[in-house]
């Protein structure tokens, strides 16, 4: 299936630099991972506040592609360095969860017109990542099929950003929107489930 994720060998690469910086600097991953969790909430208010000034749209597509950058940077400073605890998991996975409902809840806000539908995208987007846990819990390997996994909720919602901070509004179309969205969710969730159970 065609998603972001697929990306992310190429976009680790261009963070290796950075990564060993880091490093240098005695940051931990658990350090990287919490600053995520920091991160999301910051773009969070901002969305939330976006209606007084278009400008804080920007905090979507900028502070999600920084955020990416962090969940990657967490995940490589762990294997790289040794790194990788029961604590730092949980962390992560939680964070990834937790950091989701922060950014995405302004969305409540914007897309009001569609509010049920919002809440199932949110609600079907942290099963979707309970089902890669569950991969891992399973069948001893984390889950990312897509499409629509948490790399491609980013990009999306980065554009809704850029759209919106040029004043383009997807209301009249977001009800059809969110369908499609919900449906990827739901072909994302069940592969990933397919996935873990035949191995």
């Amino acid at each position: 299936m065609i998603s972001v994720y697929n990306i992310k060998p190429q976009f680790q690469r261009l963070l290796t630099p950075i990564l060993v910086f880091l490093h240098n600097r005695k940051i931990t991953a658990n350090q990287i991972t919490v600053s995520a969790c920091i991160l999301s909430l910051l773009i969070g208010i901002l969305f939330w506040f976006a209606d007084y000034n278009r400008l804080l749209f920007l905090a979507l597509p900028i502070g999600l592609l920084l955020r990416m950058a962090l969940n990657a940077l967490d995940g490589m400073m762990a294997r790289k360095y040794n790194q990788i605890t029961t604590k730092g998991e949980m962390l992560n996975e939680l964070g990834d969860s937790v950091s989701d409902l922060f950014v995405f809840f302004p969305l409540l806000k914007f897309q009001a017109e569609s509010l049920y539908l919002v809440v199932l995208f949110i609600a079907l987007s942290i099963i979707n990542e309970y089902a890669g846990i569950m991969g891992k819990v399973i069948a001893g390997e984390r889950r990312y099929e897509g499409p629509m996994g948490k790399s491609d909720r980013a990009f999306l919602l980065g554009v809704y950003g850029l759209l919106n901070c040029f004043s383009i509004s997807i209301s009249a179309y977001s009800g059809y929107i969110f369908i499609l969205l919900i449906i990827l969710l739901c072909i994302s969730t069940g592969l990933r489930i397919k996935k873990t159970l035949v191995r």
